[in-house]
């Protein structure tokens, strides 16, 4: 293997995992901007009232995308075993 070989692993390692996180992120970012909102709009100033639906949308966009995510860390690591040198 060479540098070339270990640098374009490293990089489309990173990018599945940034892949792989997007969803997650995505719908932790949407519900805490609208319940950011709401906040402002009723001016309830709780500090623990954004984490529970936070949490509850981090969990309902992995059990959502769990399918696609175990379909994209099973073809990253099948083609990361065939780049390995055979003896």
């Amino acid at each position: 293997m060479t540098t070339t070989d270990a640098v374009q692993l490293a990089r489309q390692a990173m990018l599945v995992a940034l892949l792989l996180a997007a969803p997650m992120l995505g719908f932790g970012l949407l519900v805490g901007l609208f319940v950011s909102v709401i906040q402002a709009v009723t001016q309830v100033n709780e500090m623990t009232l954004t984490f529970i639906p936070k949490i509850i949308a981090v969990m309902l966009a992995l059990a959502i995308f769990m399918p696609w995510t175990i379909r994209v860390i099973v073809e990253f690591t099948i083609e990361l075993f065939m780049k390995l040198p055979n003896p």
